[in-house]
């Protein structure tokens, strides 16, 4: 299955991309190549502008303590693993205390001369070349193990919010069922009654070929599933297709 996911409102939009920028951070940090480490460093300051959203972190504290609550009011409920849910309790602990203790989000690289100057030459396309940053050419040809220790010593004030990210969205997540539905002549739509949800997750069989466009709200969502020209030009798909989907809400 091929999994999409739509948030239905700016702050789980603005998680998912966090997540997403964060993902690809890590993977490129891994690698020992020059050229994979130069994309790590331009993610870094994506990830720094995303991040720059002035209620991102009161918004990760809220909803880890909204969890923390909800969490704890299951602790007598039958049924309740509860070496589980201790180590989520001390998941969600840490992580607010991290961020409880951290400043303005990327504070220390705004702060650094050299890490400004190179992000402004990154947003110009091809601007970081060895005659437009030369120290940028230079450090691109250190060791791998120093460019690893360097990217690492960067992202790590951002991490607090990769923490907190993580949690918020495995639990909300979590708290949607999947269901078999059918989408008639290529199109669904549901009818949901003003609940509040926050994510809608569209699982397909990744051999049918096809992909998804969504609109939601707190009223109805819409999926129309589409299929691509050899030119990539897309179509509605005309047949019934059986699909799974689900609902997330905060618990």
């Amino acid at each position: 299955m091929v999994l999409y996911e739509y948030p239905f409102n700016e702050r789980v939009r603005t998680l998912l991309r966090l997540e997403s920028l964060f993902e690809s951070l890590f993977y490129f940090l891994r690698q020992e190549s020059a050229h994979a480490h130069h994309v790590a460093t331009t993610v870094l300051f994506e990830i720094l502008d995303v991040s720059a959203r002035a209620d991102l972190k009161s918004d990760l504290l809220q909803d880890l303590e909204r969890y923390r609550q909800s969490l704890n009011a299951l602790r007598d409920h039958p049924g309740i693993e509860v070496n589980t849910l201790n180590t989520m309790l001390g998941s969600i602990s840490s992580a607010s205390e991290q961020l409880a203790h951290q400043g303005k989000t990327g504070m220390a690289l705004r702060q650094n001369e050299w890490l400004t100057s190179l992000r402004s030459r990154l947003s110009i396309p091809g601007g970081a070349c060895e005659f437009d940053m030369p120290s940028f050419h230079a450090w691109k040809h250190l060791p791998a193990s120093r460019r690893s220790q360097d990217l690492l010593s960067w992202a790590r004030p951002l991490l607090p919010i990769y923490e907190g990210l993580s949690i918020v969205l495995k639990l909300l997540r979590e708290s949607g069922r999947k269901v078999a539905v059918v989408a008639e002549n290529g199109q669904y739509q549901k009818m949901l009654g003003g609940k509040a949800y926050q994510l809608l997750r569209v699982y397909l069989p990744d051999e049918a070929g096809l992909y998804p466009e969504a609109s939601a709200n707190k009223y109805m969502i819409s999926i129309r599933l589409y299929r691509q020209t050899e030119e990539w030009k897309p179509y509605v798909a005309a047949e019934d297709m059986s699909f799974e989907l689900a609902l997330c809400t905060t618990i």
